[in-house]
């Protein structure tokens, strides 16, 4: 019984794919019997093949445009940084300089009424 099958199943699967090239040949030789047919057939080839690059072709300038657009904003984005960061830097060198010069200022006017005081009592010991 096992041995049986173990014959029967490969015979079967061969038989069955015979079959099926068989008819895949006949169709083949019915379908292109004539001239006229098998060139019917390579144009529709070639018109399934010219949609299918087509189709490719679109694909690949749709993804470069996105990735273009995609690059263009992000260089826009680094560039409004760069130059926010710029701004604010500036300012707060000039607000530093400002404060710097400001307490330069007082110092100085500090020290002109040190001396000045400083002299007075010298002169009135003098």
């Amino acid at each position: 019984m096992i041995a049986e099958r173990a014959v029967l199943v490969p015979v079967g699967a061969s038989l069955l794919v015979r079959d099926n090239l068989v008819s895949t040949v006949k169709g083949f030789a019915t379908k292109y019997r004539t001239r006229d047919s098998l060139e019917r057939e390579l144009k529709r080839y070639e018109r399934r093949g010219a949609t299918a690059r087509n189709r490719f072709e679109r694909q690949v300038r749709r993804t470069r445009t996105r990735f273009e657009r995609e690059l263009r904003q992000r260089r826009s984005r680094v560039e409004r940084t760069v130059q926010q960061n710029r701004r604010r830097f500036e300012r707060e060198v000039r607000s530093v300089r400002k404060g710097i010069e400001r307490q330069s200022d007082s110092f100085g006017t500090r020290v002109e009424k040190l001396v000045s005081s400083a002299q007075g009592r010298l002169s009135s010991v003098s």
